[in-house]
């Protein structure tokens, strides 16, 4: 068993910052060839370039999640550009905070196209081919929140909780032909997303054992874990980068 993934290719929602760009840089790093996506084409042609010049493969697609279209247009291109996609890693996400009444008609549709729509037609893009080959590892990024309630996370939490069901959907599914799905719960992580919330993110973090704010690298290197063959038999599962907010 090994992390190494040369020859293989990586399609990383969301991967322009944050959590999603550091996973991207540690496929890089160990060999594969990744495709960044993201709305600001601006970012992820720097993340291209930081891959490249430290020596990796790397490719950027602009997407815009909320569009059906757009979606589709990625996993082709994904595909086009990387020959074949052996890891998914479903990583962007809206996190809007608003206590239900206060949320639009609008914003709720859009955070579900986004956290569970796009997830849901990459997959069903991409794991087709997989499971042909009998091979392939798919990943979702979903929250500490999708398991327990926190006022103002009602449209968060909901849609990542959905994207832990399919987790455990799309792994009855396509176990058998040897297509790997599980799924990373971070806890509060500090990233360009959720400065936003200012002392917020402290305040989350303050309700963890370890009382601490998580970095990207942290959650990118249990995504990666779980991506490698080195977690050949971990299926179906959410593991926790929360700092033990499940122990509470």
């Amino acid at each position: 068993m090994t992390a190494d993934f040369t020859g293989r290719t990586a399609l990383v929602t969301g991967s322009t910052s944050g959590i999603g760009r550091e996973v991207a840089n540690q496929l890089a790093a160990r060999g594969a060839h990744v495709i960044i996506s993201g709305r600001a084409t601006d970012r992820g042609e720097a993340a291209v370039a930081t891959i490249r010049a430290q020596g990796g493969k790397a490719d950027f697609v602009q997407a815009d999640l909320a569009d059906p279209a757009s979606v589709t247009h990625l996993a082709a291109r994904a595909v086009e550009l990387g020959g074949q996609v052996d890891v998914l890693v479903n990583n962007a996400g809206l996190f809007p905070i608003a206590l239900t009444p206060e949320v639009p008609a609008g914003e709720f549709d859009t955070v579900y196209a986004v956290n569970v729509r796009a997830p849901f037609f990459l997959v069903a893009a991409l794991a087709p081919a997989m499971v042909e080959r009998g091979y392939g590892a798919i990943v979702n990024v979903t929250t500490m929140v999708a398991t327990f309630g926190m006022a103002g996370m009602a449209v968060y939490g909901s849609s990542k909780a959905a994207l832990q069901l399919l987790t455990k959907t799309w792994a009855a599914e396509f176990g058998g032909a040897g297509v790997r799905v599980n799924a990373v719960s971070p806890g509060p992580t500090r990233t360009e997303g959720t400065a936003v919330l200012g002392d917020n993110l402290d305040g989350f973090a303050a309700t963890t054992p370890l009382n601490r704010v998580g970095h990207p690298a942290e959650v990118a290197a249990a995504i990666v874990w779980l991506a490698s063959d080195t977690a050949g038999l971990v299926h179906g599962a959410t593991l926790p980068v929360d700092g033990g907010r499940l122990a509470v």
